[in-house]
């Protein structure tokens, strides 16, 4: 059995994820108060208690997630599990990616956490609230929602941000070539087209100002090779060079999340069991969906950690 782990993104936030975790292991206490003293706030009280609207602002969610995919990953490391010898590959939905990158060593967990803060909030300052817009495709395939954003692009930026598998693929730029290329695949056979209710228009050309933020923000922290290697989000291929990766999450910011290539990758390379750690199953039913060989198993409580460490450390 060939396992790697994958990170959720932002959609996978609820309140009160992580408070059993908090709750029955010291690990997890000591990420989630590690996380407050990067940031200067009690971010662990509005994950634990809300409120829902607060948690869901970028800013917030984006360290929220991470801070909760690191719990998991500190109790299974406290109970024996060595990250090196028993998964082969980490993988993160978007700002997931620095997940896979923070559990596999590339950054600190405090320098993670900031680093998510000055990425969400250089994504909601990216594009004033209104220019942009995203939405999801249901239904039809890559090269249709390809073309269908290319003849919507004479109207203003449009692409694809997210091809997420299981003939789901999302879309993002500015308002109206957005809503022309929802209206373009509804006629080209698209079961839905659904503008999505999001602040800000992710991984489109508009998120330029944010790649640049963020590029500086990645010079200035230290950098270390992954201990096993991360599929990158816009290469959908294993990464093991820490400037490589950074290079990658600057270009990830504007660039296409390709979730389908990735399980579609880790399918071809043997991988069987995909854990995904963290609140959710997003990633879980996409993998099932993407490829029936892979098993994804979510693991974000206590008792899913028991199960986890039964099968993986055998």
């Amino acid at each position: 059995m060939t396992v790697a782990f994958t990170f959720p993104g932002q959609g996978s936030q609820a309140v009160g994820m992580g408070k059993d975790l908090a709750d029955n292991f010291a690990e997890a206490r000591a990420v989630f108060e590690e996380v407050d003293e990067a940031l200067g706030e009690k971010l662990s009280d509005v994950i634990f208690n809300g409120p829902e609207d607060k948690l869901t602002l970028t800013a917030n969610a984006q360290p929220a997630l991470m801070a909760v995919s690191l719990a998991v990953i500190r109790v299974l490391q406290a109970r024996g599990l060595d990250l090196k010898s028993k998964v082969a590959y980490v993988a993160g939905h978007s700002l997931g990616e620095y997940s896979a990158l923070c559990a596999a060593g590339t950054f600190s967990l405090a320098d993670t956490a900031r680093l998510l803060r000055i990425r969400g909030n250089a994504m909601q300052a990216a594009v004033p609230v209104g220019v942009g817009a995203m939405a999801a495709i249901i239904g039809l395939e890559h090269a249709d929602v390809v073309a269908v954003c290319e003849e919507a692009s004479a109207l203003g930026a449009c692409q694809i941000a997210n091809d997420n598998g299981g003939g789901q693929i999302v879309i993002s730029g500015e308002k109206v070539p957005v809503e022309k290329a929802a209206e373009l695949a509804t006629a080209r056979g698209a079961k839905r087209a659904i503008l999505l209710p999001v602040s800000a228009p992710f991984h489109s050309a508009l998120m330029a100002p944010a790649a640049e933020a963020m590029r500086e923000a990645l010079a200035g922290v230290v950098k270390n090779n992954p201990v096993v290697p991360v599929i990158a989000n816009v290469k959908a291929a294993p990464v093991t060079d820490a400037d490589e990766i950074a290079r990658l999450l600057v270009e990830q910011v504007t660039g296409q999340v390709r979730w389908r290539e990735t399980v579609e990758w880790f399918a071809a390379n043997n991988v069987t069991t995909l854990y995904e750690i963290g609140a959710g199953k997003v990633l879980t039913g996409l993998a099932r969906r993407i490829d029936k060989l892979v098993n994804g198993i979510a693991v974000n409580n206590a008792a899913d950690i028991d199960t986890a460490l039964a099968a993986l450390l055998g």
